[in-house]
């Protein structure tokens, strides 16, 4: 990984950061990505990590779909290390290398469901204007509920602040 930081050292860690840095090896098996900066401040670390195990693996959301609001979020903000990251991940999961095309240029995107469309039009709302209209937010109750809902601005919002980290420190693939 490349960085404007300087990276940490893990074996040089301090006790704090060697136990965020044993959480995060529990539940991702490596230390990339925003972690990396994030090492340098422990209680940052932790409670991100922990925020985000939440909005990767334990959402209501399919993984294609919390891959593709990751990648809304990448492409919004322009952050090549969290695309470099999820890319992979999300035709893994199912979308196609021109859907994760149409993603990263912000082109219009034709998606296999309702739900997926519904999903992308609300993030794209609230990563465009910082809200979401009456109109768009009643149908994306109906498709998601509430809880859904909730679940889609916790993860938009997680990862509005792992592109933030990764923009600010230049982090990326090398």
């Amino acid at each position: 990984m490349k960085s404007r930081l300087p990276l940490p050292d893990v074996n040089r860690l301090n006790e704090d950061q060697r136990a965020v840095y044993r959480s995060i090896m529990a539940t991702r098996g490596n230390l990339s990505g925003p972690f990396l900066a994030w090492m340098h401040s422990p209680a940052l670390a932790s409670h991100a990590e922990k925020l985000g195990a939440f909005c990767r693996y334990q959402t209501g959301f399919a993984l294609v779909e919390s891959e593709m609001l990751i990648l809304l979020v990448a492409a919004r903000f322009r952050c090549i290390g969290e695309q470099q990251i999820h890319e992979p991940i999300a035709e893994q999961a199912g979308l196609s290398a021109d859907q994760i095309a149409d993603i990263r240029e912000r082109r219009p995107v034709r998606l296999a469901t309702a739900r997926l469309t519904v999903i992308h039009a609300v993030a794209e709302e609230l990563l465009e204007s910082n809200r979401v209209g009456d109109g768009l937010y009643e149908e994306g109750v109906r498709e998601l509920g509430v809880r859904g809902m909730v679940e889609l601005v916790g993860i938009v919002g997680y990862y509005s602040l792992v592109a933030m980290t990764l923009n600010a420190f230049d982090m990326r693939m090398a």
